[in-house]
């Protein structure tokens, strides 16, 4: 059956596998389940806040038809006592609308506790209900006495301590009934408040994920680089090329994703908490500009200036703070546009390290950074200084030194580094040459 044999060389592994190595697949899977954990927070939290608001709502209600059932028990005994004295009818107008309202009222009560109540809340509604029958019971039989005329009788009832024996109960339950009623919402709002004290920790979380999904990415961009550097047919180099912004477009909308659920939470967290909103804002504010700058760094902006003050600040902004020190000054300098991404690459990787290990990453550091242009040439300075002794040069290469030296070398430049007691000095130079 010629035609059907396979041969070796052509049982390869799909093409589709081949780009989705074992690393694109770790990063996509750290990006998935930063934002199923996201969402699934955010889920969580609505859900016991609704429950939390609904139980405030129930609560609020319960306690207010409770006042109500001891008011008109109250006002039933003020007109009996009233009409008692004076035997003016007119006193008996408390006692009437308390009569008419007290069913009503216990009915209301048990219909807002319908769904919910405990064993011991339903045998307090009927302690309730059958207690207000009892009074209201005693206090008709007094009336009626009064009005054919038995005095003698109603005052020998009025004096005996069944009325007020009945009436102090009825007090001992609804009094109970309504610190159970607080309880529970007690325990709505202590489940809130525990749902929230788990945003903060889970925010750390999703940062750290952002943080493995950028040095990944920067790993791949590299790595896609040295593909190019070492691709000898035009036709594999434009594949690769594909390949590689098919990643990092993808890696960027994802990245882009996980800060947006980021700001979400942030700001979630301080809706009900008036109090709270300056610092949310400024946290927002923080993570907006450290997406900026992620987008400049990876050449995905849409509004990146060619300004190199521009992305120097950009860059930096992040992380600037009151403790953070920092000072930037340079002739205006416009950047040919193949030197915005590795730029600011090696501004990136500067300043994490910085914050990491440098002057920003203790009390009293300082950072500044200077630059100046001639005969077609960049000058840049990038200059730490710490309070006290620095502990040591860093020993050997890492992964920060390679990203540095490439995206200079890649402009055709130098980078210059020396360590020194008090600090860093970083020296860059560049033609600007487009």
């Amino acid at each position: 059956m010629q035609g059907t044999d396979v041969k070796p060389e052509q049982a390869r592994v799909p093409t589709w596998w081949t780009a989705l190595e074992w690393r694109s697949l770790a990063l996509l899977g750290v990006v998935a389940a930063a934002l199923i954990g996201g969402i699934v927070l955010m889920w969580s939290t609505v859900n016991v806040e609704r429950a939390q608001r609904a139980q405030a709502t129930r609560t609020n209600a319960v306690l207010l038809a409770l006042r109500d059932i001891s008011r008109t028990a109250t006002n039933g005994e003020t007109g009996q006592r009233g009409y008692f004295i004076t035997l003016d009818q007119r006193y008996l107008a408390p006692y009437l609308a308390a009569r008419e309202q007290y069913r009503p009222a216990i009915a209301r009560l048990r219909h807002l506790m319908r769904e919910d109540a405990t064993p011991r809340q339903r045998a307090l509604l009927d302690q309730i209900d059958s207690l207000s029958q009892a009074k209201f019971a005693e206090l008709d039989e007094t009336v009626d006495e009064i009005g054919q005329g038995g005095l003698l009788e109603a005052r020998r009832r009025i004096l005996t301590d069944e009325g007020q024996d009945v009436m102090e109960r009825l007090r001992r339950s609804i009094a109970e009934l309504e610190r159970l009623e607080l309880a529970s919402f007690e325990t709505a709002r202590n489940r809130a408040t525990s749902a929230e004290a788990r945003i903060v920790p889970t925010l750390v979380v999703l940062l750290v994920f952002i943080l493995i999904a950028l040095a990944l990415g920067l790993r791949q961009v590299i790595r896609t680089a040295d593909a190019e550097g070492r691709a000898r047919n035009a036709a594999d180099l434009a594949i690769a090329r594909d390949q590689a912004d098919l990643l990092a477009r993808e890696l960027n909308h994802r990245v882009k994703n996980l800060f947006a659920v980021v700001l979400a939470i942030v700001k979630m967290t301080g809706r009900d908490e008036p109090a709270a909103k300056p610092t949310v804002d400024r946290i927002a504010e923080r993570i907006h500009a450290l997406l900026v700058a992620h987008e400049v760094t990876q050449g995905s902006s849409q509004r990146a200036s060619a300004q190199l003050v521009d992305l120097v600040e950009t860059v930096l902004k992040p992380y600037r703070s009151d403790d953070n020190a920092g000072a930037v000054s340079g002739p205006d300098i416009s950047l040919p546009e193949r030197s915005v991404v590795p730029l600011g690459l090696v501004l990136h990787e500067l300043t994490t390290n910085s914050v990491k290990y440098g002057a920003w990453s203790r009390p009293g550091g300082h950072l500044d950074v200077t630059w100046s242009g001639g005969e077609g040439r960049l000058t840049l300075d990038w200059t730490e200084t710490v309070e006290g002794d620095r502990s040591g040069v860093p020993q050997g290469k890492g992964f920060g030194s390679t990203l540095l030296e490439g995206a200079v070398r890649q402009l055709g430049g130098s980078v210059r580094r020396d360590f020194h007691a008090s600090g860093l000095t970083v020296r860059i130079e560049l033609p600007l040459a487009g």
